[in-house]
């Protein structure tokens, strides 16, 4: 088995090697799923423009979309019974919680042949071992975002962000907010001892005087809006609002002091009403092409090795560090390990520091 560890982060490195765009041949969908439909659950900004409306095409399906703003929501969703979704995009810390609790199923690879253009270093890892309910997706990091047209001083750093003199917003994440913690207060991010906890709390209420809010899944949005001046937000969603404005005012800033790795997953759940058709779906996304296009749109690094082969990504994003992390980034990016035995002691200690800041 593969570490995840220290080795997805090298590839991500290694992975970013731009060539001269290639034509592909364009996806083709099987025979058989004229009329069904597909039921998504995905995070928002986590998907291109096209993606969804090209697949009914090929297909001749519908498609319905939910989007969720955490794995807490995705988790407890499902714990409640599925609806009926087929298709699920939880998060590294997420994806165990749901193998564990059986609320995912395996994925059928005969139908996913795609699969093999995902690139060495994010197969069989310790997060779902030979890959039995998921494929990666999308690669990136937690990091700093602030507008540079509003913030004229160069932020490199956690301490400028917690003693930033203006409005801030943290992101309703609640074991990347505490690895911070502890990280500034010189712990293990990846420490589940009750004192090293508190310690974290406690550093969190103390620096908190700036917070405006716990955004979830929309800091982006706050900043672009002028609401607040600096965020804690996903890399690609940062990076999103320059595409959108076709300007350069927004940096995404990966602190001197590190952050969290972060990626996401495709997965199937218990329940789903087309497992055949999500599996082919899956094989869509794989494709070299359409998994350019994604990453292209959402400016999260992908780990389709057959579409950076091919040249298929950006020149711009390919050899931007925020996304595709070069070796000076990866040795201040550590990965979150998962615990499921302190999710409660976590998400406790979480609820203590927003009643705290709500006073």
């Amino acid at each position: 088995m593969r570490k995840l560890t220290l080795v997805l982060l090298v590839g991500l490195l290694v992975l970013g090697i731009p060539a001269a765009a290639q034509d592909t041949d364009p996806w083709v969908c099987p025979d058989g799923y004229q009329g069904q439909t597909l039921n998504i659950f995905n995070w928002s900004t986590y998907i291109a423009e096209d993606t969804i409306p090209n697949f009914e095409e090929a297909c001749g399906v519908t498609v319905n979309y939910d989007v969720y703003d955490s794995d807490d929501s995705l988790i407890n969703r499902l714990r409640e019974g599925n609806p009926g979704y087929d298709i699920i995009v939880p998060s590294n810390l997420g994806l165990p919680t749901l193998i564990r609790e059986e609320l995912v199923i395996p994925l059928d690879y005969d139908l996913i042949p795609n699969a093999a253009n995902i690139a060495d270093v994010y197969r069989d890892t310790m997060i779902d071992p030979g890959d039995v309910y998921s494929v990666f997706y999308l690669a990136g990091t937690i990091g700093l975002g602030y507008d540079k047209t509003v913030i004229t001083d160069n932020v490199t750093s956690w301490g400028q962000f917690f003693e930033h003199d203006g409005p801030i917003a943290w992101i309703d994440d609640s074991r990347f907010m505490f690895a911070l913690g502890m990280l500034m207060t010189g712990r293990d991010p990846n420490s589940f001892d009750a004192e090293d906890l508190q310690a974290a709390k406690d550093f969190l209420i103390a620096n908190s005087d700036n917070v405006i809010t716990i955004a979830t899944d929309d800091g982006q949005e706050l900043l672009a809006r002028g609401e607040v001046e600096m965020v804690i937000e996903y890399s690609g969603d940062i990076l999103q609002l320059n595409l959108d404005c076709e300007c350069e005012d927004f940096v995404y800033v990966v602190p001197d002091e590190g952050t969290a790795a972060s990626t996401g997953h495709i997965a199937i759940p218990a329940g789903a009403q087309n497992p055949a058709l999500a599996n082919v779906f899956i094989d869509y996304l794989l494709d070299p092409q359409i998994s350019a296009d994604i990453a292209n749109y959402t400016a999260y690094p992908t780990p389709n090795q057959r579409s950076i082969d091919l040249g298929l990504i950006d020149e711009a994003l390919i050899n931007n560090p925020g996304i595709y992390p070069d070796a000076d980034t990866l040795a201040r990016v550590f990965f979150q390990m998962p615990n499921p035995d302190a999710d409660d002691m976590i998400n406790n200690a979480w609820d203590e520091v927003k009643i705290a800041l709500s006073r």
